[in-house]
């Protein structure tokens, strides 16, 4: 049987050292049959991948302005030569066999989503060193969703027909917008958990600071996300503060937990290319 084409979208912005930790998890893939599409959100040059990783099949997109990950996201799935799309953000990682898992479970469903391990890190020598770690680990549970969300889109995988269904990613919904996807997507097409922790969602909490422009973007885009989706008044907790919440806590599932725990060490760091990125930037 054929096997599907996948095309992992990344949108990066002024992060080349953890970007290409993700593409050397992504070179890691027992899955071979897929493409990458980086769209560099108008950030410093991340061309010198292609370079590192001539064996993966990269596409890199420089945006001529700064338009945001959303933009960046679209332009990306536009381009998308694959029939299945994986979206990861580029902090984050995946597993070795999370390809492989994904594109199994797609087989009888429209849009598969994993379970996941939070990580905190500290940096040295430029390379992320895991300090923390926590299961992130929910039943599908709309009533969950439509609350607190429950969803992380790092490392999901759907077909790229369902925009045909449901358009494009909402750019109105800047800082909402995987919830608002797993929202529209519940219900339009088949949508399935994996329970599997085969995305490493990379959380810092000392990075964890936003402006008062920042917070007020984001209660804006929550209350077009709640108005789109009739949501009532949801507040603006924290990730961290919403897995203490009694309501989310009842709904925790187990799942299989695969990841080592090591960091990953990318090419970038063994075989660093002269000027490529400046070492100031992390």
């Amino acid at each position: 049987m054929k096997k599907p084409f996948v095309s992992v979208v990344i949108p990066t912005y002024n992060r080349p050292y953890p970007l290409c930790e993700l593409v050397e998890s992504l070179s890691q893939q027992s899955f071979k049959n897929f493409e990458i599409v980086i769209v560099n959100d108008n950030g410093c040059s991340v061309d010198f991948i292609s370079e590192l990783y001539p064996e993966l099949a990269i596409t890199i997109i420089n945006q001529p302005i700064n338009q945001h990950g959303i933009v960046a996201r679209n332009t990306g799935i536009s381009n998308a030569a694959g029939e299945l799309i994986m979206l990861i953000d580029d902090d984050d990682l995946i597993v070795p066999g999370h390809l492989q898992t994904m594109v199994n479970a797609i087989v009888d469903a429209d849009f598969v989503y994993s379970d996941a391990e939070i990580w905190d890190y500290r940096f040295e020598d430029f390379v992320r060193i895991p300090i923390k770690r926590q299961i992130f680990s929910f039943k599908h549970d709309m009533e969950l969703i439509r609350r607190y969300s429950g969803f992380i889109s790092s490392g999901c995988l759907y077909r790229k027909n369902i925009h045909e269904k449901i358009g494009m990613l909402d750019t109105t919904i800047y800082n909402h917008w995987d919830w608002d996807l797993i929202l529209t997507v519940s219900k339009h097409v088949k949508v399935k958990r994996v329970n599997v922790a085969g995305t490493l969602y990379a959380f810092s909490e000392s990075g964890d600071h936003l402006s008062i422009n920042d917070n007020k973007k984001r209660r804006e885009s929550l209350e077009r996300l709640c108005e789109k989706h009739q949501l009532g008044k949801l507040g603006t907790e924290t990730l961290l503060s919403i897995l203490d919440q009694p309501f989310v806590k009842e709904r925790i599932s187990e799942c299989e937990i695969v990841w080592d725990g090591n960091p990953v060490i990318s090419r970038l760091i063994t075989n660093p290319l002269e000027g490529f990125p400046p070492t100031s930037q992390a």
